[in-house]
């Protein structure tokens, strides 16, 4: 990773996070489905970061977004679990010939299809982690589940939305 990335990723991260507790701390869909489109940072950076300093870094991120939120380590433990989960996920669907270094998973770079299959999961399985956190034992599981579901699409469509206005494609060769 360069320089000119470095400060690209740290930029975005700040940005996704600053629209997270500024507009999107308080917005839910029908009582249902909230955004987190913080995540959008995490899962874009690169398919070569290592597995240790994606989860330090996702921890702080979830930290901060939990100093914000008044959650006591909600948001850091899910988004802990999302940055675990991902390299084996991204193993799991990886194409026939394997990624390349230069790889970034987002949607101008890999496509519709692979986005989808690739943010979805993991987004569910941050917010099913984050919603049993958050309502153990009052909720059900029901409940849980609508939440975890509505706010897992809500999330990857506000994801697309961002990356298709702000996100370009870089030019190959």
């Amino acid at each position: 990773m360069n320089f000119r990335s470095l400060i690209t990723y740290v930029f975005l991260v700040i940005f996704l996070c600053l629209v997270q507790i500024l507009l999107l701390k308080n917005l839910a869909l029908f009582g249902v489905a909230f955004c987190f489109i913080y995540l959008l940072a995490i899962l874009s950076f690169p398919i070569s970061m290592r597995g240790f300093p994606l989860i330090l870094i996702s921890f702080g991120i979830g930290l901060l977004i939990d100093v914000f939120y008044d959650t006591l380590g909600l948001h850091a433990s899910a988004v802990t679990l999302l940055a675990f989960l991902r390299p084996y996920w991204l193993k799991a669907i990886s194409p026939n010939g394997g990624y390349d270094d230069a790889n970034i998973p987002t949607l101008p770079e890999m496509g519709i299809g692979w986005y989808i299959s690739y943010t979805l999961p993991l987004v569910f399985a941050f917010s099913l982690m984050f919603f049993i956190a958050d309502q153990w034992g009052t909720g059900g599981l029901f409940g849980v589940l609508n939440k975890s579901f509505f706010s897992s699409i809500f999330t990857v469509i506000m994801a697309i939305i961002v990356q298709l206005l702000f996100f370009k494609r870089r030019r190959g060769i």
